[in-house]
């Protein structure tokens, strides 16, 4: 079994986007004011947000992006102007992570 795409809801698609492809991700689809789905820089997997009135209550979604260098990937976001809540740090599982929420407050670690 292969993971095909994950989708999360955010509430302004038009937002949403030019915040996406500021990460990396290439659009692939985009259907406003309902859907818009994007490649992954590496490997196979597709990454999408759909309109929604309402967001999940509490922690909401949590998604990991892997990339090769963790410091050199936020040294480059935060020049475009992306804003982290954690600097890339050693964690006690054995990843480095660092970590920032997208306009609509879903979780994404690096």
């Amino acid at each position: 079994m292969n993971l095909n795409q994950l989708s999360i809801p955010s509430l302004d698609l038009t937002r949403s986007i030019p915040f996406y492809e500021k990460l990396g991700l290439e659009l692939i689809v985009k259907s406003l004011p309902h859907y818009a789905r994007f490649k992954c820089p590496d490997g196979d997997s597709t990454f999408s947000i759909h309109q929604a009135e309402k967001l999940p209550e509490g922690e909401g979604v949590y998604i990991y992006f892997e990339c090769k260098d963790p410091d050199d990937k936020v040294a480059e976001l935060k020049s475009d102007g992306i804003e982290f809540d954690q600097d890339p740090t050693d964690q006690r599982w054995l990843w480095r992570e660092a970590r920032l929420k997208d306009l609509d407050g879903n979780q994404l670690i690096l």
